[in-house]
């Protein structure tokens, strides 16, 4: 059992859970706004410089769940395929081509947001958008799409999957309550913007 699964993460997939994925034959596509665009297979990905993100996957459903976040930091994706300096937004795609959603560029590039492939040292599984999903602390789990096969550097904002179903663009976190899954649940109190502290600390 994972350790996501351990810690009874819920497992959600807006257009319906893909089944069994191929693992050792994975490729991500990498196009749009850069001078070198690629497709890069698992094993491409696996031999980029590995980052680790100890933080939160906070979900607007209200939950959040901590772990050390594994993969690739997309501002080093970025960098190999030499994005252009027109690069605006940053767009996901999930695998079967129905999902996406896209962050502005500055998110992109920040420290903890990843090409993820890993959960506490596990690889990921289907549920929770294995062999590799985008990772954004910063952001409501919406802009973290799962089972990426695509993505697009892009010039301006096109509204995704959740967004043009009236999700805010920004998926700005709101402060609330949320459940903490590492603490069995429990419902804790948090303030606006990536999750880091509880307000009941």
């Amino acid at each position: 059992m994972s350790r996501l699964k351990e810690l009874r993460t819920p497992v959600f997939w807006a257009e319906g859970h893909p089944g069994k994925l191929n693992r050792e034959g994975w490729v991500v596509e990498v196009s749009g706004s850069c001078a070198k665009p690629r497709t890069f297979t698992w094993q491409d990905l696996i031999a980029l410089p590995k980052s680790i993100a100890d933080a939160r996957l906070t979900s607007v459903t209200r939950f959040s769940v901590r772990g050390k976040w594994g993969g690739i930091k997309v501002a080093d994706l970025l960098d190999v395929v030499k994005a252009g300096p027109k690069t605006q937004y940053v767009r996901f795609w999930s695998y079967r081509m129905i999902y996406d959603t896209s962050i502005p560029i500055e998110v992109a590039l920040r420290e903890r947001t990843l090409l993820a492939y890993e959960f506490d040292g596990e690889f990921l599984d289907e549920d929770y958008g294995g062999p590799i999903r985008g990772f954004c602390p910063y952001l409501w789990g919406y802009k973290s799409a799962k089972s990426v096969v695509k993505i697009e550097l892009m010039d301006r904002y096109v509204s995704g999957f959740w967004e043009q179903r009236g999700y805010p663009d920004d998926a700005l976190i709101t402060a609330g309550k949320v459940r903490d899954m590492n603490q069995g649940g429990r419902l804790r109190p948090i303030p606006e913007g990536e999750v880091i502290r509880f307000l009941d600390e």
